[in-house]
């Protein structure tokens, strides 16, 4: 159970379930730090609040938004309700008038209009698990839930609404006005006096009354040395292993992207368990490389990602020696179809993940061609195009002599590079 402290009188305060616990981390919310922050200091504030690495907060915010997309929306929801260093109120309390943030109204306005959108298409359906969004904000709320449950009443900061320097002193002088915490400060009785002197001014100190003591915080707990960094990069690169092995055997589900996808799931879920037992902060390291590679994966359809590596070069001087498929993971392929002649027919598909596609047919035959590549350029049979995700080129051509000769049927892709469809 958690222990805060008491808001008015510094004494230990049981937080009973989670309505209580959701009401304390409100009033006890992380502050946007001035000093370590990359960004606008969300993940330096939530770190620092409960004690962990804001490393492991950051890589945290864009596994989100990699993967389901909900990081960056989060991060502004960071930004409009963690109030900034030491200013009187956040910046969505000051955009309802209930104090001062440095961030200007506009710009919070401006925040809450982006936002709106941003939300929205954090949940449309373009994540690369089914629900990812839905499950990466569940695992947000209950990382935060159970970080606030057992680190919540160390490193409390100084709550929005507090009322510093003279203004709170006045206030208490003169009967009114509002706590550390914000709670009403009770009224000294007035008391008449004949002379019309302030009341206050006769009320000498006692000597024998105590000077007001403050509880002291209690301190954090030490942090653990813990070796769960190896568990989870052991556990990780065997999922990656059972994954890879599931992929070759041609598993639907299982591809580069998915594989890649589940191996930051663990070390992602390794991080918020090693934030609370003292360990994994090396995690990051992994993850970082890890997540460049699930970007280029999800660019690139997993098809391209079968046949090898190398070079390939095939040379068919007749029809039955065409194969239905020629294709490389990463690596040329140039395939000559000029020794075709007569009323010769084929079919043939032509992918390389990484690297340039080369096709050569007769002069005289009839090509019925499809092609596409993810980045690069595209010559085929007359028809040009190149950039990143270009218009795939179809169409059929008869040769110089017209309609007749050999027949093919060609489609030719590149996950990324160059794809020629020539005459020979």
């Amino acid at each position: 159970m958690l222990i805060g402290m008491n808001t008015t009188t510094g004494s230990p305060k049981h937080l009973q379930g989670f309505e209580d616990t959701v009401k304390d981390f409100w009033v006890s919310r992380p502050r946007r730090p001035r000093h370590g922050r990359k960004v606008a200091g969300v993940a330096a504030g939530v770190g620092n609040r409960y004690g962990i690495d804001p490393a492991v907060v950051r890589v945290a915010f864009v596994v989100l938004t990699v993967f389901g997309g909900i990081g960056v929306a989060l991060y502004l929801v960071g930004m409009l309700i963690f109030a900034d260093g030491d200013d009187e109120a956040s910046a969505i309390e000051s955009l309802l008038g209930r104090g001062r943030s440095s961030m200007s109204k506009p710009a919070a306005l401006a925040l809450c209009l982006v936002l709106l959108p941003l939300s929205l298409w954090s949940f449309s359906d373009h994540s690369w698990i089914d629900g990812g969004t839905f499950v990466g904000l569940a695992l947000v709320v209950t990382g935060l839930y159970l970080l606030h449950r057992s680190r919540g009443q160390h490193r409390r900061p100084v709550p929005t609404g507090v009322r510093s320097g003279s203004n709170t002193t006045t206030a208490t002088m003169t009967g009114g006005g509002t706590g550390a915490w914000g709670a009403p400060v009770a009224q000294a009785p007035s008391t008449w006096d004949a002379l019309g002197a302030d009341p206050l001014g006769w009320r000498l100190p006692e000597a024998d009354a105590p000077a007001p003591t403050t509880r002291p915080e209690p301190p954090a707990p030490p942090r653990r040395k813990s070796r769960i960094g190896f568990a989870v990069v052991g556990v990780a690169l065997a999922v990656g292993g059972v994954g890879a092995a599931l992929a070759a055997e041609g598993v639907p589900w299982f591809t580069p992207a998915h594989v890649v996808g589940l191996m930051l799931a663990v070390l992602g879920l390794g991080m918020v368990v090693g934030s609370f037992l003292g360990g994994g902060r090396g995690l990051v390291w992994l993850a970082l490389p890890l997540a460049l590679a699930g970007l280029v994966f999800g660019a690139v359809p997993s098809e391209h990602y079968r046949g090898g590596f190398g070079d390939l070069v095939a040379t068919p001087t007749s029809a039955d020696q065409v194969l239905p498929t020629y294709e490389r993971t990463a690596g040329s392929i140039r395939l000559d179809l000029t020794a075709l002649s007569g009323d010769d027919q084929v079919r043939t598909t032509v992918r390389s993940g990484a690297g340039p596609v080369t096709v050569l047919v007769p002069p005289n035959a009839d090509v019925w061609y499809s092609c596409e590549t993810g980045v690069g350029t595209m010559e085929c049979l007359g028809q040009a195009h190149n950039g990143v995700n270009t218009p795939n080129l179809r169409g059929h051509d008869y040769g110089l002599d017209g309609e007749g000769g050999p027949k093919i049927s060609l489609t030719a892709k590149a996950g990324a590079g160059p794809v020629e469809v020539l005459r020979g």
